[in-house]
């Protein structure tokens, strides 16, 4: 698990890396991005629940 400064640095390097994308590609970026840290990560169910934690609470 990540410390929360290390969160914070986390979203900062998102952040800063979304900016550099024009807004047309931004969605395709964070598609690779999680197709990348999903294998890493190596394990499809515990990739099914972090896809249901971050569905929840978007409205």
């Amino acid at each position: 698990m990540l410390t929360l400064p290390d969160l914070e640095s986390t979203y900062d390097l998102l952040a800063e890396a979304l900016d550099r994308v024009p807004p047309a590609r931004r969605e395709l970026l964070l598609t690779k991005l999680a197709l990348l840290l999903a294998n890493e990560l190596g394990d499809r169910g515990r990739i099914g629940t972090l896809v249901e934690a971050a569905l929840s609470d978007l409205d």
